[in-house]
C-alpha cells in the first residue's frame, strides 16, 4: 500500500510556512493522541502517520528532498540511484558545515538552532475521586506557564524588525582573547554566542519570545486509571526561548481515599459489620456499588468473623481493557454491647443450652490445651 502524501496527512498546502505547518500538526496531534483515544488502534496509527509527516516537513533539508523525490527520497530509491535514507539530511549537513564552515552558513544555522532552546517540561498534580477513576472523566485544569508570545510569534523581535550580525564577533558567536602564549576562545558576551543581535526587542515579552500566562486544558481521564499514573501531553509544557520547541506537560494522577472501599488493582474491598445473630442464623443485606446500584450480600448460617463474600464483576474496570475486577465484602461480626437485663438473661440461657458442638473451634482448642497440661 502506497503511503499518503505528507502534506495531505497534515491538511496543508505545499506552499505553507513553518508556522502553518506547526499549527496543523499540533491540532491533529491533540486530536489523535493515544492518551485521548485509549484502545483506539485507528487513532494510534493516525498519530504515528502525522508525526512522521511533521518530522519530515519541519526540517528544511528533508522537506526539500521530499518535495523533489517524494517518499523515495527516504527509502533508498531516490533521484540519483542511491537514495537518501532517513539520516541523509542531518549527516550531509554536518559534513558540509565541517568542510566549508562560514562559507556555507552552516555555523550560523547551528547557532540559530542552539538559540531556539526547548522549553521546560511541567508537572501538574491532579487528585480525583474513586468514582471518577471508575467511570472516567474529563477535567479542566489551569496551567500557569511560559507561553509563546503572540505579538512576535516567539521570535523575540519587535514586529517589523529583525536580527543583525553581531559586530563584536562578526557573526561567529565566539571571540578570541590572548593570554600569554595561549589564545582562549569563548562565547561572545554581546550576542551570548548567537552570532546575531536583535534590532529591537518585542515590547510585550522583552525579547524572550515568551511570557507568563495561564492556560486552561481539558484532560481526559480514562476509566480504570490507577493511583500514581502519569499522563503526558506532548508540547503542552513551557514554550521554548525565541521560537524553540515547547516542553511537555506531565500530569500525575492521585486517587482520593474512599470512605467505604479500598482498592487493590482492579479489585475492591469493603468491611461491613454484621450482628452476632445474623452471623449465627444467616441472612442478607445490601451494599452500594460504584455503578450507583445496590448489590445483595448473602450471609450463610454460622459465618465466622473475617469471612469474605465475593461479588463478581463489581470491582474496578481494567485500564484500556474490557475486564472488570471483583468486590470482596469482609464480614465483621459485632459483639453486642449495652445489654438490657432481659437480653442478658436470654444469652445466659443460650449459654446453658450450648455445648462444644456449636463451637467446634473452641472445643478443639481447649482439648489441645488440656493435653498440654496433662503431659
Amino acid at each position: 500500500m502506497s503511503k499518503a502524501d505528507f502534506y495531505d496527512v497534515l491538511g496543508v498546502t505545499r506552499e505553507c510556512d513553518d508556522k502553518a505547518l506547526k499549527s496543523a500538526y499540533r491540532k491533529l496531534a491533540m486530536q489523535y493522541h493515544p492518551d485521548r483515544n485509549p484502545g483506539d488502534t485507528a487513532a494510534e496509527h493516525k498519530f504515528k502517520e502525522i508525526s512522521e509527516a511533521y518530522d519530515t516537513l519541519k526540517d528544511p533539508q528533508k522537506r526539500a528532498a521530499y518535495d523533489r523525490f517524494g517518499h523515495a527520497a527516504f527509502n533508498g530509491h531516490g533521484g540519483h540511484g542511491g537514495g537518501f535514507g532517513p539520516d541523509f539530511s542531518s549527516s550531509m549537513s554536518d559534513i558540509f558545515e565541517d568542510i566549508f564552515g562560514e562559507f556555507m552558513g552552516g555555523a550560523a544555522r547551528q547557532r540559530q538552532r542552539d538559540a531556539r532552546m526547548r522549553g521546560s517540561d511541567l508537572r501538574y498534580n491532579l487528585e480525583i475521586t474513586l468514582e471518577d477513576a471508575f467511570t472516567g472523566t474529563t477535567v479542566d485544569i489551569d496551567v500557569p506557564s511560559m507561553s509563546q508570545c503572540e505579538t512576535c510569534d516567539g521570535s523575540g523581535a519587535k514586529p517589523g524588525t529583525g536580527f543583525s550580525t553581531c559586530r563584536m564577533c562578526n557573526g561567529r558567536g565566539k571571540v578570541r582573547q590572548a593570554q600569554g602564549f595561549f589564545t582562549i576562545e569563548r562565547a561572545c558576551p554581546q550576542c551570548q554566542g548567537r552570532g546575531e543581535t536583535m534590532d529591537q526587542p518585542c515590547t510585550d515579552c522583552t525579547g524572550q519570545g515568551r511570557k507568563q500566562t495561564s492556560r486552561t486544558l481539558s484532560v481526559d481521564i480514562p476509566k480504570g486509571i490507577e493511583d500514581g499514573t502519569r499522563i503526558r501531553l506532548g508540547g503542552e509544557g513551557e514554550a521554548g526561548l525565541r521560537g524553540g520547541p515547547s516542553g511537555d506537560l506531565y500530569i500525575f494522577v492521585s486517587v482520593k481515599p474512599h470512605q467505604l472501599f479500598q482498592r487493590d488493582g482492579a479489585d475492591l474491598f469493603a468491611k461491613v459489620p454484621i450482628s452476632m445473630i445474623t452471623a449465627a442464623l444467616g441472612g442478607e443485606f445490601e451494599v452500594p456499588t460504584l455503578e450507583g446500584t445496590r448489590a445483595k450480600v448473602k450471609v450463610n448460617e454460622g459465618t465466622q468473623p473475617g469471612q469474605r463474600v465475593r461479588l463478581k464483576g463489581k470491582g474496578m474496570p481494567v485500564l484500556r481493557s474490557q475486564q472488570v475486577g471483583d468486590l470482596y465484602v469482609q464480614l465483621d461480626v459485632e459483639t453486642p454491647q449495652g445489654l438490657s437485663k432481659r437480653q442478658r438473661e436470654l444469652l445466659e440461657e443460650f449459654e446453658r443450652e450450648s455445648d462444644y458442638s456449636t463451637s467446634p473451634a473452641s472445643e478443639g482448642f481447649f482439648d489441645r490445651l488440656k493435653k498440654m497440661f496433662e503431659a
